[in-house]
């Protein structure tokens, strides 16, 4: 059984972040499933750091920007909206160039928060982060 409040298409998601940083870093959402959603990010000049490696902040942006729209898509729009309140991550392995996807799964989904693992992998499904994001869940008003 899906989680999902309501459905969504890839498009849509994709079209939120117009002229943001997701966009800015080349952030695509890709593909999604029952109680999962994946985007990918390219490993470029953008998201070099100095050395010439994906920098950490670039994971960590991939990390936030797929966890909490996970999370956004969890609930009623009209009546509640997600904030991010802490991200966790460990850098595993360097990459260089390409591309590599952040896949997020809810571990928690409550009334008031919510947290959702994170893994960040290269094609080969190397592993080069793990995230862990948590996000309040706040009522509109």
């Amino acid at each position: 059984m899906a989680i999902w409040f309501q459905d969504f298409e890839l498009a849509n998601l994709n079209a939120l972040s117009a002229d943001g940083l997701t966009q800015h870093l080349g952030i695509v959402f890709t593909d999604f499933g029952d109680d999962w959603l994946a985007a990918t990010m390219p490993v470029d000049r953008r998201t070099h750091q100095p050395a010439g490696l994906l920098h950490g902040g670039a994971s960590a942006a991939l990390a936030e920007t797929v966890g909490s729209v996970g999370a956004h898509l969890c609930v009623d729009p009209q009546r509640f909206r997600c904030v991010g309140q802490s991200l966790y991550a460990n850098h595993i392995a360097g990459v260089q160039e390409g591309i590599v996807r952040g896949t997020a799964s809810p571990v928690h989904r409550g009334g008031r928060s919510q947290v959702w693992r994170i893994e960040i992998r290269k094609p080969d499904e190397g592993l080069v982060c793990l995230a862990t994001l948590t996000v309040a869940v706040l009522a509109v008003r």
